[in-house]
């Protein structure tokens, strides 16, 4: 019998074992996911072969940027399939075809700027872009900035410090940004999403959700967000019920529409989550979540050995 998630309009079926992996390989952490005007979709991982791709069946079609990434952590694609992948551990951004030949970098890979300098990268997770094609990029780990850059890669501007303020960060996790040019920033250990206009202004903050991790705009009628939260970070609260790990689906307004999973605390059995990192939405509307679920695993279970082929990925199918 199928597992489902949500309710009313936001119903998803769990499919079962969705990837058809080469014999042998594996994700490891499925950092982030993205989909292609033909519903392909590209699987950002920290396995041996770091992007995998599958048609919308699961099928395998292909991989590339084998020895290129350390640790991949985001990943967008634009309306003309170029992907912009993140990788923190490189402390760059590569824009790629979807063939993997590299377009554009930013940053020097291997070398971090100093930790806290705000200067572009320490550690950064994510990009997004705006209607005229500028790049945004959350930096990320060891740094508390958003990077605003030209289409060609020229800088153009900074924001946000550490701390607990309006504007302020503390792990800028995640950014996305609507067609109206509005930039949303998960600001995962403070709880929070805060929204900006272009230039960095501070217009508000969403709440009601814990350590926002993923971050998706779906874009069309009714704009609507995907926020993937991670579970508790503490001992002493690790198997708290009903707040997280978790997917939840939020209006425009950032009020909560949904909840998928998160009820009973992590977990492998089938509708539970580990660590949602990355997500996508083809154009069904099926959900793909990518998991980090080998890094998180020893810290939920300690002393559990880490399965083989652990789940990383999930698609959940929209119900209509």
């Amino acid at each position: 019998m199928a597992v489902m998630l949500g309710s009313g309009e936001h119903r998803y079926r769990v499919v079962e074992n969705w990837a058809r992996l080469p014999e042998g390989w594996e994700f490891k952490d499925a950092a982030a996911v993205a989909v292609d005007s033909k519903d392909r979709v590209y699987v950002f991982n920290r396995g041996e072969h770091p992007m995998m791709v599958f048609d919308r069946e699961g099928n395998f079609i292909k991989s590339w940027g084998e020895g290129t990434f350390p640790r991949a952590h985001g990943l967008h694609i634009d309306a003309n399939d170029i992907l912009y992948c993140t990788d923190d551990l490189g402390h760059i951004v590569r824009k790629c075809t979807t063939d993997g030949k590299v377009l554009l970098e930013l940053g020097v890979p291997g070398k971090p700027s100093a930790y806290m300098s705000g200067l572009p990268f320490h550690r950064c997770t994510h990009t997004a872009l705006s209607p005229r094609g500028d790049i945004y990029v959350s930096d990320g780990y060891g740094n508390s900035r958003v990077h605003k850059y030209s289409p060609d890669g020229k800088l153009l501007m900074s924001w946000g410090e550490p701390g607990t303020d309006p504007g302020q960060f503390n792990i800028v996790h995640n950014i996305v940004t609507d067609a109206e040019g509005w930039v949303y920033v998960a600001d995962r250990e403070n709880h929070r999403v805060q929204v900006f206009d272009g230039n960095g202004k501070y217009e508000t903050q969403w709440v009601n959700m814990h350590r926002p991790c993923g971050l998706y705009c779906c874009r069309g009628p009714q704009l609507r967000f995907l926020i993937g939260e991670l579970g508790p970070s503490m001992p002493v609260n690790r198997q708290l019920p009903n707040i997280g790990p978790r997917l939840s689906i939020v209006d425009g307004a950032g009020t909560l529409l949904a909840r998928l999973g998160g009820e009973a605390g992590p977990g492998l059995e089938t509708g539970k989550f580990v660590a949602p990192h990355g997500l996508a939405v083809d154009s069904r509307g099926d959900i793909y979540v990518g998991e980090v679920s080998y890094t998180e695993y020893p810290r939920l279970f300690p002393g559990e050995a880490i399965p083989w082929r652990m789940r990383s990925l999930q698609k959940l199918e929209k119900v209509a």
